[in-house]
């Protein structure tokens, strides 16, 4: 809806007035900005249509010949997703004051411009779109977007992510998706933030859904919302996710854990910028700039049936991918020196250190919880362990490499040779540790091919070897 002169194309509007002429003017100029109309004279006339009729917007006098506007607020007769427009006669500000009170989103005082209507019902839009959102943003434990540390292992995703910034800034509406990969803990939540914050919505809102924390039967009234009555449990009606969205960016992590019919709307929502609430019937344009992350490959559930192909093509035209720690080499040491500087600041200590043994110790790690799990290590260090430089001897029992093992971060290649054949068994052992003895995901992650792994397990050397 602009700003001045124009309604959502086929927008439902209440008009409660009982001045004949003033109706029938206001009804008319409602009518030429392309609203349906439905007019009442009484409050009774009034309960019959809104039991009846999903409204968008209700322009009501607060003076009525059976009483006043207000009883309809106070018992609840308007749906939460009814903007409400009270008019008062000059003199009447402290009854639209109550009004507003009771949960009207704005008033007119008589007379007024029939040109003001579109603004009063924008500034209704607007502010239960703000109370959706403070109402999401209440209940979400969120993350820092300042959290996120690049390192010399995600130059290339650095360099992907820089041309999708470049893009969006150049498009600034209609954004295309960015589909977030990697597994648990690897920072999609703090990289779907941080895109966020450096593109050209970073004024706007960021909401952000774990789907795999909604129950199925509530995961498309949270993000499309719903109507009164659209199921057993809506007693009013609610502004969903994608709606609270608007002009902004939502991030929907895990996407892979939604139900076949939400993906559906998901994609409708994305192709087409357009939702329908649960339990209504209207169309309503949205703009969302849209997020998706997954811990297991899209392409994965794809081939499983468990994900629709269409969806993931569309969300699947910007992909970055983010490795797991135990892939990023030595940035793991400079990561743990930037989560434990923040670390510090947050308990208010100063010079935390990481001693040498330390620095073996975390690069020696498997870091199956990849970045949270080192963050919480840190800080389980910094409580536990005084003013000492940082050794991390409580993780459980992992030590040091010895001296002579490739592993140690001072080995040397010795002059007298090694086996290599000893450290691809070694690595072979841990990729299938690693992986539950799948020999498909330890194959992906050496990047070998099956048939390779195969191989080396019936005893067999490496052919080049």
């Amino acid at each position: 809806m602009s700003a001045d002169t124009t309604l959502p194309s086929g927008c439902e509007i209440l008009l409660l007035e009982d001045d004949a002429p003033l109706r029938k003017r206001l009804a008319a100029h409602l009518h030429a900005l392309g609203a349906v109309v439905s007019e009442a004279t009484r409050l009774a006339e009034a309960r019959r249509l809104l039991a009846e009729v999903r409204f968008d917007f209700a322009l009501v006098d607060l003076h009525l010949p059976d009483g006043e506007a207000l009883e309809l607020l106070r018992e609840g007769a308007f749906s939460e997703n009814t903007g409400v427009v009270v008019m008062t006669a000059f003199g009447g500000v402290k009854k639209a004051v109550e009004a507003m009170r009771l949960g009207a989103g704005d008033y007119l005082a008589k007379p007024f411009e029939t040109e003001e209507l579109p603004l009063a019902f924008l500034r209704c839009r607007t502010s239960r779109i703000v109370a959706r959102r403070e109402e999401h943003r209440a209940g979400e434990l969120g993350g820092d977007a300042d959290a996120l540390f690049f390192g010399t292992s995600l130059a290339a995703v650095r360099s992907q992510i820089d041309t999708i910034l470049a893009t969006e800034r150049r498009l600034s509406r209609q954004l295309p998706p960015v589909l977030i990969e990697g597994e648990t803990g690897t920072g999609k939540s703090a990289l779907a933030r941080w895109l966020h914050r450096q593109g050209p919505r970073a004024s706007q809102p960021f909401i952000n859904i774990n789907c795999a924390a909604l129950p199925e039967t509530l995961a498309e009234a949270e993000l499309f919302g719903h109507e009164r009555g659209a199921f057993t449990d809506a007693k009013q009606a609610r502004i969903g996710l994608f709606e609270a969205a608007d002009g902004g960016t939502l991030f929907l992590d895990e996407i892979g854990a939604l139900a076949p019919g939400t993906q559906a709307k998901v994609l409708t929502a994305v192709e087409d910028g357009t939702i329908r609430r649960l339990g209504g019937t209207k169309e309503i344009k949205i703009d969302v700039r849209l997020l998706a992350a997954s811990n297991r490959p899209l392409a994965e559930l794809v081939q499983a049936g468990a994900f629709r192909e269409d969806l993931y093509h569309r969300l699947n035209l910007l992909h970055l991918t983010l490795p797991p720690l135990r892939e990023r080499g030595a940035d793991i040491l400079q990561l743990a020196q930037h989560l434990l500087a923040r670390i510090g600041l947050r308990h208010r200590l100063k010079g935390l250190r990481i001693s040498p043994a330390g620095a073996t110790r975390l690069q020696a790690q498997p870091w199956r919880g990849n970045v949270r799990e080192l963050a919480h290590e840190l800080e389980r260090a910094v409580i536990f362990g005084g003013d000492a430089p940082l050794d991390f001897a409580h993780l459980g029992g992992v030590t040091a490499p010895a001296a002579g093992s490739w592993r140690n971060p001072a080995w040397r290649l010795p002059e007298s040779g090694f086996a290599l054949d000893d450290v691809v068994a070694e690595l072979i052992a841990d990729a299938l540790r690693e992986t539950g003895n799948n020999v498909s995901a330890a194959a992906r992650r050496l990047g070998v091919t099956r048939e390779f792994l195969r191989y080396r397990l019936s005893g067999g050397k490496d052919p080049a070897s």
